[in-house]
């Protein structure tokens, strides 16, 4: 007789609205902060993962989103003044992304909102990389 396949489905079900439901707040709180600093979510993203000087692409990736709706989000920040394009330093074909000195102030005022009452405040920050290591061995990448 073989195993029902039934309680793996019921954990991974359970699991998955675990996830989904964390994912949910954590949009929702980025969406509040950057509403504060007059920004959509994107943007707010967008300039969360500007840690340094990096090509559309890696954005795009970091931002888990097509190149194109990055290069609408970063025009968007550069018409305000957050964002440069500049020459990439050893790919003639490609354009670095730098944060003016606005966008760095910005970006830093970001960073201070989103640390307030995030959904993640109530773990410990051992729990936090526990939590990021076992969603890392979970999600596949090719």
């Amino acid at each position: 007789m073989t195993k029902s396949p039934e309680p793996q489905a019921i954990a991974e079900r359970e699991l998955c609205g675990l996830v989904n439901g964390l994912a949910q707040q954590i949009a929702a709180h980025v969406r509040e902060r950057a509403v504060t600093l007059g920004l959509t979510s994107a943007q707010a993203t967008a300039l969360r993962e500007m840690t340094g000087p990096m090509t559309m692409r890696e954005l795009a990736e970091r931002m888990s989103c097509e190149p194109s709706n990055a290069t609408f989000i970063v025009d968007k920040l550069e018409k305000q003044g957050v964002i440069e394009r500049r020459a990439h330093p050893t790919d003639r074909r490609a354009k670095q992304l730098v944060l003016t000195p606005e966008g760095n102030a910005l970006r830093e005022r970001l960073l201070e909102l989103l640390a307030q009452d995030s959904p993640l405040a109530g773990l410990t920050t051992q729990q936090q990389r526990a939590l990021q290591d076992l969603l890392e061995q979970a999600i596949v990448r090719p």
